[in-house]
């Protein structure tokens, strides 16, 4: 690990990138060029403690995972992506498919779709980057390890995913999932990653199990979903998929029908989320404080 280069290249990338190009509002003093730290663990979903010794050389090797973060909080290209984890001391993930590095435009997209939940998944139903909208609406999904990280997984395997939706809407969902997931499999069939999703699936789920064997196959476009949230009540939106140059990511969009009670609980869910997502540990200036303790 090359501690003095990493925390140059990361102060060097952060300088780079404006705060509107992220979708954080443009106004107010800032007494050097681009983000403050503060913002980039906002956007990486770190301790502003934790990315503050990164960047003075006197952090501990971030993991894989949280440099897969880093890059995407900071818009890295892939070339830059894989400077970055070469600077950790660790190798660059391999270019094939299911790679999970977002290209910054359609980052910037997801940053430009402020006032509905959108965010950016693979084909494996892991969430890559989500806007401050989706978190309010379903939860920040980006933080999960292992086979857990898929979405997929965690819906045929524990009641956390279950909870968001009706009852009624549980067998359509769980359908929806199976069919979909048998797409990918059937475009990427030497995916081992893939393969072991299914396989653990099948051992672990008796429900998933049976719907595999019926070997039902749809690649999901479109839908539409009734979402329970604690403050708003039964949401119903749109669920829509829109294509992208990657074939193995997808931005995904939830958006209301004109006229619906959905627009309202929208807006609602857009005050309640600017509520939450004000950042913890930080100063009257916005400057992350240094007072945090790092990570277990």
């Amino acid at each position: 690990m090359e501690r003095n280069e990493l925390a140059h290249f990361l102060r060097r990338r952060r300088a780079l990138l404006q705060p509107e190009t992220v979708g954080f509002p443009a106004g107010g003093r800032r007494r050097a060029p681009g983000l403050r730290r503060f913002e980039v663990a906002q956007l990486a979903g770190m301790s502003p403690d934790y990315y503050a010794r990164l960047e003075q050389g006197r952090g501990p090797q971030p993991s894989v995972a949280m440099l897969t973060a880093l890059a995407r909080a900071l818009r890295l290209t892939i070339d830059e992506r894989d400077h970055l984890f070469r600077l950790a001391g660790h190798h660059a993930p391999p270019r094939i498919g299911g790679d999970e590095h977002v290209s910054r435009g359609l980052l910037r997209l997801l940053d430009g779709l402020r006032g509905l939940p959108a965010l950016i998944a693979s084909d494996l139903n892991i969430v890559l980057a989500q806007n401050p909208m989706a978190d309010a609406l379903v939860g920040q999904q980006t933080h999960f390890r292992g086979l857990a990280r898929s979405c997929t997984y965690r819906w045929f395997t524990g009641s956390e995913m279950r909870g968001l939706y009706p009852a009624e809407d549980h067998e359509h969902e769980s359908r929806a999932q199976v069919e979909d997931l048998r797409a990918t499999l059937a475009a990427r069939p030497a995916d081992p990653v893939a393969g072991k999703l299914v396989g653990a699936l099948r051992a672990e789920s008796a429900e998933f199990a049976e719907l595999w064997a019926q070997h039902d196959v749809a690649v999901r476009r479109s839908d539409r979903k009734r979402i329970l949230h604690p403050a708003v009540g039964l949401i119903e939106l749109d669920f829509d998929i829109l294509a992208t140059a990657r074939q193995d990511q997808r931005l995904i969009v939830y958006s209301p029908a004109p006229g619906s009670a959905a627009v309202s609980q929208l807006e609602l869910l857009a005050v309640l989320g600017q509520q939450r997502f004000t950042p913890p540990g930080t100063d009257p200036r916005g400057e992350a404080r240094t007072d945090r303790h790092l990570p277990g």
